[in-house]
Order: C-alpha cells, then structure tokens, then sequence
C-alpha cells in the first residue's frame, strides 16, 4: 500500500513537467512542419502534403534529441539552442528548402523576370505577422520552463530580447525596403525582416543582453530581405520565403549564440561557457557550428527522402490544370472572388475531374495569366470546349518532372 501511495505522488510531482514538455514540443514539431507549408503552396498536392506532414514528425523529433535529450551528442557537447533556432527553424527553413527544389517553380514564375508576386492580402499577412509577434513573447519567455528561483529573470531577459531584436530587424527591413522601392516601403520586406529577427534571437533569448539583442535581430532581419531575391535568382520558388526567413536567420541564430552568449551560472543554461565576444574561447562557435551543419544536413536529406518515396505513390505536384485553376477551388472547393480562376476555366473549358459551373472568380496571378496565353497561343482554339483530356503541362517551359 506503501509503494502504491509513493508511486501516486512520484506520478503527481512529475505531472507538470510531463505535460508542459509534451505541449512544448508538440508544438515545436508543428511549427517544423508548418514552416514547409508555405515554400510547398500553391502547387503541392494537398494529399501528397497531408501525408508529408505526417511522417515530417521525424525531421523535427530527431534534432530536438541531439540538442535538448540527455542522450544527445550536440547536447554533449554542449550546443546551446533555448528556443528553437536550431531544432526548430532551421530544420524547419532546411526542409523548405529541398521541399522548393524538388516542386520546382510555379507555372510561369520565372518566365518574364524574378519580380514578386503580388500580394493575395497584405492586410492578413500583417495579421499573421502581429500573432507571430506576440507568440514569440510566450515561447521564448516559457523556454526556461518556469518562473520559480531565478527563472523568472531569463524569462522576462528573453522577453526584452525578443522586442528588442524585431525592432533590429524591423529597421533593416524598413531601409531595405526604402532603397529596394526607390522611396517606398514593401509591406513584404517589413514581414520578413521582423521575423528573420525574431528567428535569429530566438536560440539564445534568456542569455543576450538588450542591445545585443537589436545586433542579432538587424543581422538576421538583413539576411532574410536578402536571402529572398538571391533564391529566386537560383530559380527556388519559395512563396513566402520560409527558405531564407527559418533557414538562413536561424543559421545565423545558431552561431550568434557562439558569439554572444554570456556565461551565467544561476540556471547553468550555458554549461559555464561564454561566447567568443564574452571572453570565451572558439569552443563554443565551433559547437554551434556543427549543430548548425548537422541540423540542415539532417532535414534536407530526410525531406528529400520522404518526398520522394510519397512522390513514387501520390504525385507531390498538382496537375497543370489544377495549379491553373486554383488550390482554393480544386483541392478545397473554395468560391469566392480572388481565387484565381476566372481565365483559367475560359482557357481551359471543361475537365473530367472538375465541375466547371463551380467556379466564378477573377485571376490576378501573372505567372498563370502568361502561362495561359502561351497555351492558347499553342493549342490554337479548343476543340469543342474540351481538352481532349491531354496533359497541358507544356504550356510552360518550368519543369515540374518531380511530379511525373
């Protein structure tokens, strides 16, 4: 009876932690997942993407192990990644990466130039931006996991981190912007430049000081604005620039922390080392460094693995026609203005595989407006206001030979 009771209270005292470490990390592997999504939009088969995300678990479990299990060899070591830089925006930018790639571009991205898109929405994208804002607040705040002794301190120093490197990153994003539009301001670059900073902070939040923190923020907030146009010149189709945002300012968040990290001994949440500029020696840049090298090899390489072996059995890229006529309305049934589908049914008419009375929307997508025109320029006028049920992905010379 004596054990049962000890048993019941060993159980009770360790409830807590039990419980809000599975929240955590169940939440991380999401945000590692959904990261992906949107280097994948707009041409994946939502089917093909549903199964990704599934087996995905993997790509972010494993790393999460080597950096915060006991078992860990980056923990070991003794890498450093409080909030996730690592294991979860870098894994997540890494697999966005190769996710990109292997999809290819979207129909007619690249056709006439590397300019941007338009923006579906910039008020709802600003939306996302606010809500990311302030849940980085918590999950940076809540990576010390309490507020009892002196946790409550790193709490509150990771909060005034996280402000303080997307106001770094926000001025960068604003300058950018200024010169980039020649006087104006892209709404795009604001977005990328604050998150890129609060990617980059986000690893070592509880042990930077403030002014650090705007440093870490701007350096990471320029590499985002950056890395956007640099992958589109290298023709990797990323919609909202996750590869660049989660990869590229995570890497540099990992390798800040070999740099910037102070030394502190209250939580131990450094293992007694400082970071280069602290007075440490090269030990903790060079530990960094292989945890940034060994999280990108890792998701990149699993990544590829998984989409291909999901793209032997459901094709990871829509049909042609599918990418034409919108997501929105094939693969969700969505009806409403700006789907993007109004040219594509007069171009394309009548599909086995879709009811054409469904759709009544205005496209405003410039790389499907070229694309169809190529199309009708080819095909010459339908033929009885059908396709033939033959394949039209040669309206566009983007190779899509993932998908086949």
């Amino acid at each position: 009876m004596s054990n049962q009771t000890d048993s019941r209270e060993e159980d009770i005292d360790e409830m807590g932690p039990v419980f809000s470490k599975f929240l955590f990390q169940l939440s991380f592997a999401t945000t590692a997942t959904t990261i992906v999504s949107g280097a994948m939009a707009e041409r994946c088969n939502f089917r093909a993407y549903c199964l990704f995300s599934l087996c995905n678990t993997i790509v972010y479990c494993v790393p999460a192990g080597w950096i915060w299990g006991s078992h860990g060899f980056l923990h070991k070591l003794g890498a450093i990644d409080i909030g996730g830089s690592g294991a979860v925006h870098l894994v997540g930018g890494s697999s966005a990466f190769v996710a990109a790639w292997m999809l290819g571009p979207r129909l007619g991205r690249y056709d006439h130039g590397r300019e941007p898109l338009p923006m579906g929405s910039p008020t709802n994208a600003l939306l996302g931006l606010f809500m990311l804002w302030w849940g980085w607040l918590a999950f940076s705040s809540g990576s010390v996991f309490g507020v009892s002794g002196h946790k409550w301190k790193f709490s509150a120093r990771a909060a005034v981190t996280t402000i303080n490197a997307s106001f770094g990153g926000g001025v960068v994003g604003l300058i950018y912007s200024y010169i980039r539009k020649k006087g104006k301001f892209d709404i795009l670059d604001l977005i990328s430049a604050v998150l890129g900073s609060l990617v980059s902070v986000t690893g070592g939040c509880a042990i930077y000081r403030p002014w650090e923190a705007i440093v870490i923020g701007a350096i990471g907030g320029g590499l985002a604005c950056f890395g956007i146009p640099f992958f589109d010149w290298l023709h990797i189709d990323d919609p909202v620039g996750a590869t660049s945002v989660h990869g590229l300012s995570a890497f540099w968040g990992v390798l800040a922390i070999g740099l910037f990290a102070d030394g502190e001994t209250l939580l131990n949440l450094t293992n007694g080392r400082s970071g280069l500029f602290k007075g440490g020696d090269a030990y903790l840049l060079g530990v960094q460094a292989l945890a940034a090298v060994s999280f990108s090899l890792w998701a990149g390489f699993i990544t590829f693995l998984l989409l291909w072996i999901i793209n032997k059995f459901i094709p990871i890229r829509m049909e042609a026609h599918e990418e034409l006529l919108g997501a929105d309305l094939v693969e969700h049934g969505i009806r409403r203005s700006g789907v993007g589908v109004s040219r594509a049914l007069s171009a394309l008419g009548s599909h086995p595989n879709f009811d054409i009375e469904a759709g009544s929307a205005i496209g405003t997508n410039p790389g499907h407006e070229m694309a169809l025109e190529k199309f009708l320029k080819d095909k010459g006028s339908l033929r009885n206001g059908n396709l033939n049920h033959e394949p039209i992905s040669h309206i566009t010379n983007t190779s899509i030979a993932w998908a086949k």
